[in-house]
Parts: structure tokens; sequence; C-alpha cells
């Protein structure tokens, strides 16, 4: 149990409650960011895309990479959890998952409004898509942040006194670590089920070969993620008749660390072919499919294996 300072008034909160929540915060916006960005990508397939406007184009490419952005930073503190902290509750990680959320609004945001922008300005004309693309990324920037900042200056923060972490509790950790693979697999269970309707459509038949394999690849990845989320309850209820042992617990950290690596391949891979039918350009098809893995992977390996090895030395 750890006290916090609220205003004037003391409290108590278990921080391991306190964390559980800030997961579930994630969970609330990662499946809306996740979901948006397979209907996203099944838009641009749709016959009538080709016949949009080349800024209404270009916007939706936009879009789909700002997305990515938004889906990497929700998922990094679950990896800095699993990777650094190896599954421990700590001040650093409840800090990081506070600020990632705030950050990943930004681009989600201003991909709501490209895509009401396209969308309206499709059925409606520019004029009013510019209106209502306006409107809504006022009214989220009002919800996500103006409404947060305005509440939180007139209260004083959460002051959490000096006393040393415990342990986190072996059931806690099996609790987290199955709400992390929650996190992931609902947005990657959607993805798959656009990629999957994607090669039905007339549009994916007009692809290049090369773009079509590409697509495939990623499909398989995606596939494999889910594979890798899934795999931790059935290991849970199989082979643990539900118990939380520490066998468990090493063994499903692993899959969960594991699955993200095949969702950002995917992610790029589907960016790659998204792009270059949006825009028709080879080089920035490309371009946005290595910004894609690079940001990706950076968030998700290279900053948490690095933060490991430097905490490591350290020692």
């Amino acid at each position: 149990m750890r006290r916090y300072i609220v205003g004037d008034v003391f409290c108590e909160m278990a921080f391991e409650r306190k964390f559980k929540l800030a997961i579930n915060d994630n969970r609330l916006v990662i499946l809306g960011a996740q979901v948006l960005f397979g209907f996203q990508f099944n838009g641009v397939f749709q016959e009538a895309f080709r016949e949009l406007p080349a800024v209404s184009r270009g916007l939706a490419c936009s879009g789909l990479t700002l997305l990515m952005l938004t889906i990497g930073c929700l998922i990094a503190p679950s990896m800095q959890h699993l990777v650094v902290e190896r599954g421990q509750d700590t001040e650093r990680v409840l800090v990081m998952m506070t600020l990632f959320a705030g950050v990943a609004l930004v681009p989600l945001s201003v991909t709501l409004a490209f895509d009401l922008f396209v969308a309206v300005g499709w059925a409606m004309g520019q004029t009013a898509g510019i209106l209502v693309g306006g409107a809504f990324f006022v009214i989220a920037a009002s919800c996500w942040f103006g409404m947060e900042f305005l509440i939180r200056a007139k209260k004083r923060p959460a002051v959490t006194k000096a006393d040393n972490p415990k342990p986190t509790p072996i059931e806690t950790k099996v609790d987290q670590l199955l709400t992390e693979a929650r996190v992931i697999i609902p947005g990657a269970q959607a993805l798959l089920g656009f990629q999957l309707s994607v090669t039905l459509m007339r549009a994916f038949q007009e692809l290049p070969e090369s773009a079509k394999i590409v697509h495939i690849a990623a499909l398989c990845c995606i596939a494999l993620t889910i594979i890798l989320l899934m795999a931790p309850a059935s290991l849970h209820r199989i082979s643990f008749a539900g118990e939380d042992d520490p066998a468990f617990l090493k063994i499903g950290s692993l899959l969960v660390i594991a699955a993200p690596l095949p969702l950002a391949l995917g992610i790029s891979l589907d960016t790659y072919v998204a792009a270059g039918r949006a825009v028709d350009s080879q080089t920035v098809a490309i371009t946005l499919a290595a910004i894609s893995s690079v940001a990706l992977l950076g968030l998700w390996y290279v900053y948490p294996v690095g933060c490991r090895l430097a905490r490591t030395i350290a020692r």
C-alpha cells in the first residue's frame, strides 16, 4: 500500500491497482486506434478510393503513419514493463504510461480530423470536409487535452510519499501479463480480418505481383502475432489449471514480448502496400514502411533492451 496526498485529502491506494488502471486506460485508447487503422487500411482498397482527389489520398496515407505512431506509443510501456522491469510494478513505468498515453492521442486526433475531411469532403465537398474535420479536431483536442490540463491546474497533483516499493506479488504479475496481452490482441484480430477481406477485393487483384506477396507476408505476420498472444491464456488454463505459477509467468512473458515483433513487421509491410496504392509512388511507400519499422521496433525493442543493458551495466 502506498500513500498519496491529493489536494488537502490524504488517501491510500494500492500501487498495483493504480498500475492496473493505467494499463486499462491504454487498452481503451489502443482498441479504437487499432480498429481505425484496420478500417483505414481497408479503405485504400475500396473502388472509390482512386476517384478521391490527390490531397485526400495523401491525407489517408498520412493517417496510416500517424495511427502507427499512436499504436507504437501505447504498446511501448508494456514492453518496458516486461523487458526492463520483468513484470515488477515501478513508478518509472507508471509515469511512462501516463506520458505515452498523452503523446499517443496527438497523432490520433490529427488522423481523426484527416479521415473526417476525406469522408465528408467526398460526400459533401471539400469546404464541408474542412469545417467538419477542423471542428472534430478542436473537439478531440478539448476533450483529450484541454479539459485535462484545466482540471489538473486547479488541483494539486497526487504526491507519492517516499517509501520503498515492495515486490509485486505473482498473482498481480500474472493478472497484468494477461491484461497486457489483451492490450494488443483486439486490434491485431481486427487488422487480420481486414487483411483477409482485402484479398477478395478487385483492387487487390490489380496490385503488382510484388505488392500481393508483401501483403500475404504481412497477413502471416499478424496471424503469428495473434497465435503468440493467445498462447498464454491457453497455457495458463490447460497446463497450469489457472494457477499463478512462476513457470507460467516466465513462459507467458516471453510469448507476449515476442508477439509485437511480427506485429511491427506486419504493420510496416502493409504500410508499404497501402501507401503504394494511395500515392502511386514506390519511393514514398518504401520510406513510410521504413519509418514504421524503425519507429515500432525502436519503441518496442531497441529502447527497452537499451534500458535493461544500461541498468545491468550500472549494477
